[in-house]
């Protein structure tokens, strides 16, 4: 079942991002939501490598929305010269 609901969630993920961006952010977020929920399922079940490689391919599939938001948590540097 959880290597139904990996496989699921990759396919779902891919045709999101078919869409056209302004109807990629409801299912785009409720993926990215429950992308850590199926990583911890796959490490119980797997193993840990098998987690850590879920966790891999989720960075590499989501890298630019996680970026997003890492920015908008941690803030822009005020005051930072480069």
């Amino acid at each position: 079942m959880l290597l139904w609901l990996s496989v699921g969630w990759v396919f779902a993920s891919a045709l999101v991002a078919l869409l056209p961006m302004r109807r990629q952010y409801v299912p785009g977020l409720l993926l990215l939501a429950a992308a850590p929920v199926l990583i911890v399922l796959i490490a119980q079940a797997a193993g840990v490598w098998a987690g850590l490689a879920a966790l891999l391919a989720f960075g590499s599939m989501y890298r630019n929305p996680l970026r997003y938001f890492w920015t908008r948590l941690t803030g822009p540097k005020v005051g930072h010269s480069q």
